[in-house]
C-alpha cells in the first residue's frame, strides 16, 4: 500500500498522466484491421482466379453416395445434398457474386457520376429537375425496385447486373453533385470562368477530375451492397438460375439441410458472403479516412 500511495503521489506532484493515452493503440488497431482486410481481399482474389483452372473437377458433378458429408480433409467445406463439393461450389459462387458486384458498381458509378456532375455543373432548373427525379427514385426501396426490374427478364447474370446498377447509382449522384457544388466555389474555378472558359471546359478540366476520388470511393463502397443485393435476389429465386452456383442460391438450397441439422451447407456460403464484403468495406473505410481525416473518430470505434 505504501508503494502504491507513493507512486500516486509522485504522479500527481509531477503532473504525469495516470492513464496512458489510447491514440496510438487505436491507430495500431486500425492498421491491423486494414491489413487484415487487405489480406482477405487478396486471398479471395487469388481463390476466384486460381481455384477454377487449377482444380480439374466439375462443380456440378453429382455423387449421391457422398451427399451431406461433414467437413473433412477430402471436402474441407463438406458436401451438399447431392454430393457436390461445397468448397468448389462456394468459390464459383463467390466468383459470380464478385463479378456482379464489380460490374454493377462500375456501371452505377459511371451513371451516378455523369448525372451528379451534370446537375451540379449546370445548376438552375436542370439541377432541380434531376434531383427531384433522384429523390423520387430514392423513395422506393432498392430491393423492391430491383425485383421489379429483374422480373422483366429471364434469370441470369446480366439482368441482375442491370437491376443492381439501376438501383444503386442514386447515392453516387448525390455525392458527386455535392462535391461539384463545393468545387464550383473554389478560386481556380472562378478564375477559369472569369477568363472566359466555357462550362464544358470548366467541367472537364476542373470539376470532373475533382470528383473522381469520391466517385472511386463510392464505387468501392458499392461493391459489398451489390453483392448482398445479388444474393438477396438469388435467394428469392429472382436472380441467377437455381442450377448456377451463387452464394444466394447456395444459401437458399441449404435451408432444408439446416432444418435437418446439417449446418455446413448454410454456414460456409454465408461466411464467404459476409467476410469478403466486410473486408472490402474495411478498405473503403480506410480510403474514406484518408480523403477526409475528420472521419477518423467514426472509423476507430
Amino acid at each position: 500500500m505504501a508503494d502504491t500511495t507513493d507512486t500516486t503521489d509522485t504522479a500527481v506532484t509531477t503532473g504525469a498522466p495516470l492513464w496512458r493515452p489510447h491514440g496510438r493503440d487505436r491507430g495500431s488497431t486500425r492498421n491491423v484491421r486494414v491489413r487484415t482486410s487487405a489480406v482477405i481481399v487478396v486471398l479471395v482474389a487469388l481463390a476466384v482466379l486460381l481455384v477454377p483452372p487449377l482444380v480439374q473437377l466439375d462443380q456440378q458433378a453429382v455423387d449421391l453416395s457422398a451427399k451431406l458429408l461433414p467437413p473433412s480433409w477430402a471436402h474441407p467445406f463438406g458436401t451438399d445434398d447431392v454430393g457436390r463439393d461445397l468448397l468448389l461450389r462456394c468459390v464459383y459462387g463467390l466468383r459470380v457474386s464478385l463479378l456482379v458486384g464489380l460490374v454493377a458498381a462500375l456501371v452505377a458509378t459511371v451513371l451516378g457520376t455523369a448525372v451528379g456532375a451534370l446537375a451540379g455543373a449546370l445548376g438552375g432548373w436542370t439541377d432541380r429537375c434531376v434531383m427531384r427525379v433522384v429523390d423520387a427514385l430514392s423513395s422506393i426501396p432498392h430491393l423492391l425496385l430491383g425485383i421489379f426490374i429483374v422480373a422483366m427478364f429471364r434469370p441470369g447474370v446480366w439482368p441482375v447486373v442491370v437491376s443492381v446498377a439501376l438501383t444503386h447509382w442514386l447515392s453516387t449522384a448525390r455525392i458527386v453533385r455535392a462535391e461539384v457544388l463545393s468545387l464550383r466555389s473554389r478560386p481556380h474555378v472562378d478564375a477559369a470562368v472569369s477568363g472566359g472558359a466555357s462550362r464544358w471546359r470548366v467541367a472537364v478540366r476542373h470539376l470532373v477530375p475533382g470528383v473522381l476520388p469520391q466517385a472511386g470511393l463510392a464505387a468501392v463502397l458499392m461493391v459489398p451492397h451489390a453483392m448482398w443485393h445479388e444474393s438477396a435476389l438469388s435467394f428469392l429465386g429472382l436472380g441467377l438460375p437455381a442450377h448456377q452456383a451463387s452464394l444466394g442460391n447456395l444459401v437458399q438450397a441449404a435451408r432444408g439441410s439446416l432444418l435437418a441439422g446439417d449446418w455446413w451447407p448454410t454456414l460456409f456460403p454465408g461466411l464467404l458472403l459476409i467476410v469478403p464484403t466486410l473486408a472490402i468495406a474495411g478498405l473503403a473505410g480506410a480510403w474514406r479516412e484518408r480523403l477526409d481525416p475528420r472521419r477518423r473518430s467514426e472509423l476507430s470505434l
